[in-house]
């Protein structure tokens, strides 16, 4: 049996029923008989409904994942930057080139390019440092979490149905000052408890929950300038709303909620509507790589200090359920408004 509609270079195995769903989801091979330190995802990759191409989040964690399988166990990764170059398609395999540029004594570095058809569509740089090497005097501090937010119960099971396909549990977006007239946006506050569904296996070890974590990062991540400004995002105005099919409405009125952005026709009348939200570049520090256990209530907080010219940046901190500060994220996208036929800008 070949591989399934071109989607992947090998017919891919039954998925392991003893490894999460988010470690099935990212395996990749590697494909020695095209040359040394090269890998391939071992299963068709999602693309969103709507979206321009696939998730990005699955990049740059299949890159993350090839990458570490050309260093040792005891290197960890410490940094990750990242450029989406073209939208990937869910219907061709992937390539994840590795590139080894550096091996020193307490650094290695690598870089990856994701490629299909024999074009780069995804490049990263990754940084790792071996385990121990920072010494027993160590400069520290770190921020804190926020105070007033509490982690949901382990046995948390509210999602909306929409939501449990995929392999993260995540709880409803909480936009803090959203409704506040006198509130700037950068003064607004994206938090969501997300988490791998399952438990990630020994056999995974700690770079399982490394890519989980890079998966899960950029999950809503540009998505918070449109959350902060209150922009509309779907092919229809907000007033159109009520003379949608009962199913159609009830989806729209699930996202909007879900997404911290009200329940109303009134919370939503008269929004700037979007035109195009494409990530650019996706940056991650990994601050402590070994305390991260994705399959264990994580907090997201996001904010964006700048938006102009058609871009954004938006910055994320991820806690762990006890307040570690485990990684902080930075993205750039493209961020355009719907334009006036004349007015429309250049395509990507």
């Amino acid at each position: 049996m070949g591989p399934v509609d071109g989607a992947t270079l090998r017919q891919p195995p039954p998925k392991d029923p003893n490894k999460s769903p988010i470690e099935n989801v990212l395996e990749v091979t590697e494909m020695g008989v095209l040359g040394p330190d090269i890998f391939t995802n071992t299963r068709r990759l999602w693309h969103p409904p709507g979206a321009r191409g696939i998730y990005g989040g699955s990049v740059i964690a299949q890159c993350l994942a090839s990458a570490q399988k050309t260093v040792p166990d005891y290197f960890l990764v410490h940094s990750c930057h990242c450029y989406f170059l073209l939208a990937g398609s869910g219907d061709v395999p992937i390539l994840f080139h590795v590139e080894r540029v550096r091996d020193g004594r307490s650094f290695a570095t690598r870089t990856v390019q994701a490629r299909q058809r024999g074009r780069c569509i995804f490049t990263t740089t990754i940084s790792f440092v071996r385990d121990g090497s920072g010494g027993r005097k160590q400069v520290r501090h770190a921020v804190p979490p926020p105070t007033e937010v509490g982690a949901p119960e382990d046995d948390w099971d509210d999602e909306p149905e929409w939501e449990r396909s995929g392999p993260f549990q995540s709880r409803k977006i909480e936009v803090v000052k959203v409704k506040d007239p006198d509130a700037r946006p950068d003064e607004r506050k994206c938090r969501q408890w997300v988490r791998a569904r399952g438990h990630i296996s020994p056999e995974g070890g700690h770079q399982a929950h490394l890519n989980a974590l890079a998966y899960m990062s950029d999950s809503y991540f540009i998505g918070t300038v449109s959350r902060i400004h209150r922009l509309w995002r779907f092919p229809f105005a907000p007033e159109e709303v009520d003379a949608l099919p009962s199913k159609v409405r009830a989806r729209v009125e699930q996202v909007n909620e879900f997404e911290g952005m009200g329940t109303t026709v009134e919370d939503w009348a008269e929004r700037p509507k979007v035109g195009m939200l494409v990530s650019l570049d996706h940056s991650i520090y990994f601050h402590e790589p070994l305390r991260v256990k994705a399959d264990e209530w994580m907090l997201t907080e996001m904010e964006s200090p700048w938006s102009g010219d058609g871009r954004g940046v938006v910055t994320q901190r991820i806690f762990a359920k006890d307040g570690t500060l485990l990684a902080s994220c930075v993205q750039e996208g493209v961020v355009r408004l719907q334009q006036d036929e004349k007015e429309k800008g250049a395509k990507l």
